[in-house]
């Protein structure tokens, strides 16, 4: 009998949440008839679990871990040992323990059936160590899930990677509808919309009255954000929003979870506009403070699908969104959309909903309606999985357990 289907998934640094939707679908394919075998750099490996999945061996359906740094921004020298250690795993060996390409053994990995990279640096790179699309080469699929931001020399530095990501990779998953136009425009034979789920919080461990006391909220409403504190999740905006609601009474107490490179700053630029927050840090009780929160809010400069704002829906808190990227797709008109950049809209959102809170827990109660409708990590990892057996031309047979000899 035939081994299950192999699938070598590969991925740059992460810390937040393409790593959490990768292990979500890692957690899922063994017992959907797909073997996966990991490739992130180390540290990766040890914050999502892969490491220690690989460490456990069978009793994880066989998933496999080999750490390769790979970088999210170019470093060349770095860049090139990478290709070299890619192109090693995803050749692989044959199941008669031969080499993909005629040479040494590189290290025992079998060779996958179809290999999925997560960022269009991880697929340009794994690209490179495949080679042009011909008779015979393992498929590449690629997701992307970040559009290309920054300055205009870090754009054009990495549009050729971009662009060879697109041509380079049999089918391209966007996470929302313009990253797939993107990819098309760049090349892709085949780029199709691929939304990914929001991991299940869960249930909230502790009250709302025990969660607000923790943030020393009293009776003030509170306004939640959940994020990296970096630039391209504009927090300036939100607090410049915050300045514009300080006259209020009861003033909304600001909560932002989460770290990242901005912290020291933004915690310098509340000082200084004297803004009421409570910076949390990173946070692992996402559902508590959902639990807590009056509203919640995001001003990001671009999103795809944002999971926090998908978990903020399925919460049931009143969602106020800037209208970039994935995020209208998403969210629908169950939620109050604002323009990018704009602290005077958000603060507006903020208070209407604040003011009306029958129109908030309408809204609510429509965007956990909505969120409902949305594929859930199974389904997200159902579809993966049919889109490796489309590929490889080999047909999905579940084991009656998650693991194989």
């Amino acid at each position: 009998m035939r081994s299950p289907l192999r699938v070598t998934v590969v991925l740059s640094t992460s810390s937040g949440g393409v790593g959490a939707h990768v292990r979500s679908v890692v957690d899922r394919l063994p017992a959907l008839g797909v073997r996966p075998h990991v490739v992130a750099p180390a540290a990766t490996g040890q914050s999502f679990g892969f490491a220690d999945m690989a460490a456990r061996g069978e009793s994880d359906g066989g998933v496999g871990f080999t750490p390769v740094e790979i970088f999210t921004r170019p470093r060349p020298r770095h860049d090139f040992e990478a290709i070299r250690q890619l192109r090693a795993v995803v050749r692989g060996v044959d199941d008669a323990g031969d080499s993909g390409d005629g040479g040494e053994r590189p290290g025992g990995v079998p060779r996958p059936d179809v290999v999925h990279a997560h960022g269009f640096r991880a697929a340009a790179l794994v690209g490179l160590a495949l080679g042009r699309r011909r008779h015979g080469r393992t498929p590449l699929v690629a997701t992307w899930h970040n559009a290309l931001l920054g300055s205009a020399p870090r754009r054009a530095v990495l549009s050729g990677l971009e662009r060879l990501a697109a041509r380079r990779a049999d089918v391209t998953l966007g996470a929302s509808a313009d990253l797939v136009q993107r990819a098309r425009v760049l090349g892709a034979p085949d780029a199709r919309l691929a939304p990914v789920a929001a991991p299940a919080t869960g249930a909230p461990q502790r009250t709302r009255d025990e969660v607000r006391a923790e943030l020393g909220a009293g009776d003030r409403p509170v306004v939640l954000a959940v994020g990296r504190l970096a630039p391209q999740k504009d927090y300036d905006t939100l607090l410049a929003a915050a300045s514009h609601w300080a006259l209020r009474e009861p003033r909304p107490l600001l909560v932002i979870a989460g770290d990242g490179p901005d912290l020291g700053r933004l915690r310098r630029a509340a000082e200084d506009a004297r803004v009421d927050v409570r910076f949390l840090g990173r946070r692992d009780d996402v559902a508590d403070l959902l639990a807590a929160a009056d509203v919640y809010a995001i001003t990001s400069r671009w999103e795809a699908r944002a999971l926090v704002v998908q978990e903020a829906m399925l919460a049931g808190v009143p969602v106020v969104c800037t209208a970039v990227g994935g995020l209208p797709e998403l969210v629908g008109d169950d939620a109050m959309l604002v323009p990018v950049g704009s602290p005077e809209a958000v603060a507006g959102a903020v208070e209407a909903l604040l003011d009306d809170p029958a129109r908030g827990r309408e809204l609510a109660e429509r965007g956990r309606q909505r969120a409902r409708q949305w594929p859930d990590e199974d389904e997200t990892a159902r579809q993966l999985a049919e889109i490796y057996a489309e590929l490889a031309r080999i047909p999905l047979t579940p084991p009656r357990q998650a693991r194989w000899p």
